[in-house]
C-alpha cells in the first residue's frame, strides 16, 4: 500500500477552536443581482465552524462563505414576492387569502437521521405561513417600514405527492458512498429533464404595455410581429417569454449538498443547495427563487399632465430572476430542538427523536464529520418533552434515539453535576467521569470530558417515561458502552435488547489505518461483556470489504470474526473512497475493485450463514414479545398476516385471528396450568390484534433474519416480564396447534 508521508496533522480539536476563534469575526455575504448589478449586506448571523473546509488548500486565505450565493436579500425578496402577490401595496392588514402557495415533495436517501431531517424540513415548510415574523422558522423578515406592507404575506407551503404537480422538488442526499451520490445525480437529470419536457402550466394571457390583454402566442407577440422586430427587440420578448415559464425548484439537501456544494448546481442540474444545519433558512431561500423581479427599465416615456406640464414615468421591465441559492453554513450548536418534526406517516407505532447532531470521532474512511459537522447534543429536557408529546399526543409505542455517534451524548448546558450509580456517571474530581467502553478502547477527541448529563442518563429518562414504552437508539461507536449504560439495559424492561456495534473489520491493523481506536481484541472483550450482562441480546454490526491496503489475511480475520460473533444483522459494503477525508489525503485506494467485490461477497456469505444458524438455535421455539407494526407486504384479505419486531429487533410474520387477553392467561398460568390447556380451553375473552398491540409470538421458523411465528396472545412490557418470571420464556420447543390459536 502506498502512503503518502506529508499529512498536515489536523486535528479536529484544532480545527474547532480555530474556527470558534474566528467566526466571531466573520459575518455571512448575500449577493443580490438586480439587472446585472450586484449588491452586497451584511448579515448579523456569525461563521460558524465548516469541518469541510478543514483540509483546503487555501483556508488561510480570503475564502467564499457559503451562506447565500446568487441569491436575493431579504429586501430584495421582499420586493420580488410584492410584485407576485400584492395587488393592494398600500394596505397594511394582508387578507388571508393574500398567500402565496407552493407545493413541494421531498424524497429522501440514505440512513434514520436523513429520514427524521425531512420530518424537520417538512415542519419547517408547513408552518411557515404562521409566523409571519419569520425569525425562528426561516420565515422573512424585515424591519424595512418601506416594506412593511409585506412583512405579513407569507408563503405557504403544501406537501404534494404527485412529484408532476410540485413547484419545489426536494431530496435529501447521502454521501456516504460513491454509490448512494450517483443514484441521487440520477434522479435530478430526470428531474431536470421532465422539467424542460413538461414544465408546470402558466397563464394563458398576459398584459402589453398599454394595458390590454393578448393571447396570440407567447407573451401576446405572434410570428408575424416577432419577423418585423429588430434583434435587440426579439431578444427582449424572448427572455420575457422565458422568463413566464413556471420552472420547478429542484433542490438537493442533505450531506451530498454538504460535500459538493457549488458543485451541485453543474449542468443547470439544481436551482437550491441547503446543507443539514440550514433547513430553517429554506423558506427564505425558496422565496428568491420562485418570483420573477421588476426594477426599473432604462428607458422612460413623457406625459401631459392636467396641468399642461410634463411628468416622465419609467416602466418596469422583467429582468432575469436568481437562479441559484445555496446554504451550507455547517453550524456550532444547531439541533434543531424547537421545531416539532411532522412524519411523514403518523399511524406509525414507532418515532424517530433526534437527540445530537455531527460526529468527532474522525475515523479516516468517514465524511460525516464534514457533511454534519461537530458533536453538539440537545438539552436533555427538549428530549424528553418531545418524547412525553409523542406519547400523549400521537400515541407512539416506539421511540428511536437519533444521533450520527448517539452514545457520545453529552448535555453540559448548565446542568449541575451528578452521579450514577456503578460508576460511567460523574466525578467530584473535575474530571466529567467520561468512560470508555473497556481499557482497550481510546478516545481521539479530547473535549468529551466534562460535566452534564451522559447518554446513560438520558436513556433512563426517556425510559422511566412510559413503561409500555420501547426504547432502541442508533448510531453508537463501540467505544461508549461504559458498564453503568449496559447495566441500565439489563435492568429496565423497556430499553430494547439491541445493540448496534460497527465493527467495520475484524483485523487489528486495517482497525488501525481506520482509525477506529480499538483492537479486534477489545472489541471482541466488549461483546463478551455485553452478553454477560445481558445474556439475551442482538448484535448488528457494519463491515468494509476492500479498505485501503487491506490484504487477505487480513480480509481473513474479519471473517473469523464474524464467525466468532455471529451478528444478527450486519451492514456491508465495499470501500469507497471519499474526499477531504485522512484516507483520501493519506493513503492510496489501491484494492481491485473485482477484489472488493469477492471479499465483499464472501462476507455476506458468512454473514447469512452464521445468522441462520443462530436464530435456529436461539430464536425457533422461543416466545417473543412483537410490537405489531401492521399488515405484512404479502397480506391478503384471503390470509391476512401481520408484521412486527421483537425486543432484539428481529422481524417477525405472524397470523391474524383472535387471542386471549394477557390477564387471563397469566392468572391460569400463575395457577400451574399448562399452556395448551390455558390457550385451548380455559380462555372465555378472545380479542383481535391491530397496529401498536403488544403480542406474544411463538417463533416457528427462521429465514436469514426474518423470522415467522404464532401469535398466542395480546400482551405488554410489564406482562411479559411477569411471563418470565414464572419461567415459560424456556418452555419446550413445539409448534402449537391452530386450533389453540383461533
Amino acid at each position: 500500500m502506498k502512503m503518502i508521508k506529508d499529512d498536515d496533522g489536523l486535528t479536529l480539536s484544532y480545527f474547532i477552536s480555530k474556527s470558534a476563534s474566528s467566526s466571531s469575526q466573520k459575518h455571512t455575504t448575500v449577493t443580490a443581482s438586480h439587472g446585472g448589478q450586484s449588491t452586497n449586506t451584511s448579515s448579523s448571523i456569525p461563521m460558524a465552524a465548516n469541518l469541510g473546509d478543514e483540509f483546503d488548500d487555501n483556508i488561510n486565505e480570503d475564502y467564499e462563505d457559503y451562506m447565500v450565493t446568487d441569491a436575493m436579500s431579504p429586501n430584495a425578496t421582499l420586493d420580488r414576492l410584492g410584485s407576485q402577490m400584492i395587488n393592494n401595496a398600500g394596505s397594511d392588514e394582508t387578507d388571508h387569502d393574500d398567500v402565496h402557495t407552493l407545493r413541494f415533495h421531498v424524497k429522501t436517501y440514505g440512513c434514520q437521521m436523513n429520514v427524521n431531517d425531512t420530518d424537520i424540513v417538512r415542519s419547517i415548510l408547513l408552518n411557515n405561513h404562521h409566523n409571519n415574523n419569520g425569525s425562528s422558522d426561516g420565515t422573512i423578515n424585515n424591519t424595512d417600514k418601506s416594506s412593511s406592507s409585506l412583512t405579513n404575506i407569507p408563503i405557504k407551503f403544501i406537501e404534494t405527492d404527485d412529484e408532476i404537480q410540485a413547484d419545489v422538488l426536494l431530496t435529501n442526499t447521502c454521501a456516504i458512498r460513491e454509490n448512494a451520490e450517483q443514484k441521487v445525480w440520477h434522479r435530478l437529470r430526470a428531474l431536470r429533464s421532465h422539467d424542460r419536457n413538461f414544465p408546470l402550466s402558466s397563464s394563458s394571457s398576459s398584459s402589453s404595455d398599454d394595458g390590454t390583454n393578448n393571447s396570440s402566442g407567447s407573451n401576446g407577440v405572434d410570428e408575424i410581429s416577432m419577423k418585423l422586430m429588430t434583434k435587440e427587440q426579439r431578444k427582449q420578448k424572448q427572455s420575457q417569454t422565458k422568463l413566464q415559464r413556471r420552472k420547478r425548484i429542484i433542490g438537493v439537501l442533505g450531506c451530498m449538498a454538504e460535500r459538493l456544494k457549488e458543485e451541485m448546481f453543474q449542468d443547470g442540474t439544481a436551482d437550491l443547495v441547503v446543507g443539514p444545519d440550514a433547513y430553517r433558512d429554506l423558506p427564505r431561500l425558496i422565496s428568491v427563487l420562485s418570483a420573477p423581479s421588476t426594477v426599473p427599465s432604462s428607458s422612460s416615456s413623457s406625459t401631459t399632465t392636467k396641468k399642461g406640464g410634463t411628468a416622465s414615468s419609467t416602466k418596469p421591465t422583467l429582468t432575469i430572476p436568481t437562479e441559484r441559492a445555496v446554504n451550507v453554513q455547517l453550524s456550532l450548536d444547531e439541533t434543531y430542538a424547537s421545531i416539532t418534526p411532522i412524519r411523514s406517516n403518523p399511524h406509525d407505532v414507532s418515532a424517530f427523536v433526534s437527540i445530537m447532531r455531527g460526529c468527532n470521532n474522525m475515523c479516516s474512511y468517514c465524511v460525516v464529520p464534514f457533511t454534519r459537522g461537530r458533536e453538539r447534543s440537545r438539552d436533555m429536557g427538549s428530549v424528553v418533552e418531545e418524547t412525553r408529546r409523542l406519547i400523549d399526543e400521537e400515541g407512539i409505542k416506539e421511540v428511536i434515539l437519533l444521533g450520527q455517534n448517539v452514545n457520545s451524548y453529552h448535555d453540559n448546558s448548565g446542568v449541575e453535576r451528578r452521579k450514577r450509580k456503578g460508576g460511567g456517571g460523574y466525578d467530584d474530581n473535575g474530571g466529567g467521569g467520561y468512560q470508555t467502553s473497556n481499557a482497550g478502547f481510546s478516545n481521539m477527541f479530547r473535549l468529551r470530558h466534562g460535566e452534564g448529563y451522559r447518554f446513560a442518563d438520558l436513556l433512563d429518562a426517556v425510559s422511566a417515561l412510559d413503561p409500555e414504552l420501547r426504547v432502541r437508539f442508533t448510531s453508537p461507536h463501540p467505544k461508549d458502552y461504559p458498564p453503568a449504560l449496559l447495566t441500565l439495559m439489563a435492568e429496565r424492561p423497556n430499553i430494547c435488547n439491541h445493540l448496534h456495534m460497527p465493527a467495520q473489520s475484524g483485523s487489528t491493523t486495517v482497525l488501525e489505518r481506520m482509525r477506529r481506536g480499538y483492537s479486534r481484541e477489545a472489541y471482541l472483550e466488549l461483546i463478551d461483556d455485553v452478553r454477560r450482562l445481558i445474556p439475551d441480546v442482538a448484535i448488528s454490526s457494519d463491515f468494509i470489504s476492500g479498505f485501503c491496503g487491506e490484504t487477505e489475511n487480513e480480509h481473513h480475520d474479519t471473517i473469523t470474526l464474524m464467525e466468532r460473533v455471529q451478528f444478527d444483522q450486519a451492514f456491508m459494503f465495499a470501500y469507497s473512497m471519499r474526499g477531504k477525508t485522512h484516507a483520501h489525503r493519506t493513503m492510496e485506494d489501491d484494492v481491485p475493485a473485482d477484489v472488493k467485490n469477492r471479499r465483499l461477497n464472501e462476507v455476506i456469505t458468512t454473514f447469512r450463514r452464521e445468522v441462520q444458524r443462530r436464530n435456529d438455535e436461539v430464536e425457533v421455539g422461543r416466545l417473543r414479545l412483537v410490537l405489531v407494526e401492521g399488515e405484512s407486504k404479502r397480506s391478503t384479505p384471503e390470509n391476512k398476516m401481520f408484521s412486527g419486531r421483537t425486543d432484539q429487533n428481529k422481524r417477525v410474520v405472524f397470523s391474524d385471528g383472535k387471542f386471549p387477553t394477557e390477564e387471563e392467561v397469566l392468572t391460569h398460568l400463575s395457577n400451574g396450568s399448562p399452556l395448551d390447556n390455558v390457550i385451548g380451553n380455559a380462555m372465555k375473552a378472545k380479542v383481535e390484534l391491530s397496529r401498536g398491540d403488544y403480542a406474544v409470538v411463538q417463533i416457528e421458523e427462521a429465514r436469514g433474519h426474518t423470522l415467522k411465528g404464532s401469535a398466542l396472545w395480546r400482551s405488554s412490557i410489564v406482562g411479559f416480564e411477569r411471563l418470565k418470571q414464572i419461567e415459560l420464556s424456556a418452555m419446550p420447543r413445539q409448534s402449537l396447534s391452530k386450533q389453540l390459536i383461533l
